[in-house]
């Protein structure tokens, strides 16, 4: 039986904006959501597996799921980014894991078994909206798969006065120990975040995109590794229009930038395929680029719009140096969130 983990308010309200089918003849709202829940329970959570490992501190337990038939596993960097004697449980099976990539950047490690697998259906985190419904389905410590079920609170470029890249949907799903690394679903049963951090009161959840892990995926199949891409700018208010798009503050000589044309003062408006309003938009943004791949930079200078053609490089060494939260996780098996830009205001 699932566990609803909302209050009434947010439960009728991401019923109501969601395809949840309406309560049969005698049935309330709740035992419809609870049968959602069910049956997405039911139908993906063979996909989903148990992780241990050790670190210098001793065992670890978190939470994974494979995203081929070929045994690829996203799971959180805590849990198999920085460990060893990684093991893959699910059922009475244990096989040993190979890490493909551990990305301290974004909070996730790559692992791989030889076998074939179930696997989880990719979907898109950007057709989540405040209060779409989602569902957690991890392995709390030795417990059983777990499903829980909440809705999305927010997409946050800060929290507690520090900045994140990319973008960390905010879930008001409560999580437990040992389920870092478990995939956030939507209700057709398809991962659109990976669990990378639960909120200090335990009310709720940050997960990452599911589309900064297939970057980072993407970046392993081409790379063998992951690869940021860097471009040299600081951006910031636009004095005059502090609502409006941010204001290039500073290009960096000989950066991608600043070959690529883009000068002081130029408000921007677009990185890539993503339209930018504000400077904490550029740390999103900017998680997305590929040292290598050229990317458009679509800006407003003297009130014309023009595309320039950068391309982005490797983060240099000096800015290379992340702070990675090592205490932000309140449990073990879960990720730190960490920041990794500044952004001028």
């Amino acid at each position: 039986m699932s566990r609803l983990s909302v209050f009434s308010g947010a439960i009728l309200a991401a019923f109501c904006l969601s395809s949840l089918a309406w309560p049969a003849r005698g049935e309330s709202v709740f035992e419809a959501i609870s049968r959602e829940v069910q049956v997405v329970y039911a139908q993906h959570q063979s996909a989903i597996v148990r992780i241990q490992a050790e670190d210098e501190h001793g065992r670890l337990s978190g939470s994974g799921f494979y995203i081929d038939p070929n045994g690829t596993i996203f799971t959180s960097y805590t849990i198999g980014g920085d460990t060893r004697n990684i093991v893959v449980c699910s059922g009475d099976s244990k096989l040993p894991a190979e890490r493909l990539v551990g990305d301290a950047r974004s909070g996730i490690a790559i692992l791989k078994v030889k076998a074939r697998t179930p696997f989880l259906v990719i979907g898109k985190s950007a057709d989540l909206s405040v209060a779409s419904p989602v569902i957690v389905i991890g392995y709390p410590m030795d417990l059983p798969a777990t499903p829980t079920f909440g809705a999305v609170g927010g997409f946050d470029v800060k929290y507690l006065g520090r900045y994140l890249s990319p973008a960390y949907i905010r879930a008001n799903v409560p999580v437990e120990r040992g389920e870092g690394g478990a995939p956030l679903l939507n209700l057709k049963g398809e991962a659109v975040g990976i669990l990378i951090s639960p909120r200090e009161n335990g009310t709720g959840c940050f997960a990452l995109p599911i589309e900064a892990a297939e970057k980072v995926h993407a970046d392993f199949l081409r790379f063998g590794e992951a690869r940021p891409g860097w471009l040299g700018i600081t951006v910031g208010k636009a004095p005059r229009d502090e609502e409006g798009p941010p204001e290039v503050r500073e290009v960096i000589p000989d950066s991608p930038a600043a070959k690529s044309g883009l000068q002081k003062g130029d408000l921007l408006l677009g990185i890539g395929e993503k339209r930018i309003h504000s400077p904490e938009d550029v740390l999103d943004a900017s998680f997305y680029l590929t040292a290598g791949d050229e990317v458009p930079l679509l800006v407003s200078r003297d009130g014309k719009e023009t595309t320039l053609q950068a391309r982005a490089v490797g983060i240099p060494a000096p800015l290379d140096a992340l702070r990675i939260l090592k205490d932000f996780a309140a449990h073990p098996g879960v990720s730190p969130v960490e920041t990794i830009w500044k952004v001028n205001k």
